[in-house]
């Protein structure tokens, strides 16, 4: 895995070095309880730190060969929720967000423009 301050030690720029490790958010708060009202998520790797019961996240559109992740360091269970028009393994927009437990990781990986598939911890 690339170190951000390797790549740019090797003169890549900050911005590049990102572009390659991935953009963190280490402190996000999950909210509502449906796609429409769930926290957006903008980042390839974002921490929960805040989870209320049944609130939840939504992805992006998935882009093939995109990865995200979403590390729950919450109280409790965060539901992942897949953009408009997409779907995590078998589920969409309207039949429910994949569940990460408290203290879970699930790692979202795009094999096209409407599929994610969830990789999660143990």
């Amino acid at each position: 895995m690339a170190i951000p301050t390797r790549l740019m030690g090797v003169g890549l720029s900050a911005q590049q070095a990102i572009n390659v490790c991935g953009d963190v958010v280490n402190s996000i708060t999950a909210a509502g309880t449906t796609n429409a009202d769930a926290t957006q998520l903008s980042a390839a790797i974002n921490r929960v730190t805040t989870a209320a019961a049944s609130t939840g996240v939504r992805l992006m559109a998935p882009e093939e060969g995109s990865g995200v992740v979403v590390i729950n360091s919450g109280a409790n269970a965060v539901l992942v929720y897949p953009s408009t028009g997409a779907q995590i393994n078998a589920l969409t927009v309207t039949t429910g967000g994949f569940s990460v437990a408290a203290g879970g990781r699930a790692l979202f990986v795009g094999v096209g423009s409407a599929n994610w598939f969830a990789i999660l911890s143990a």
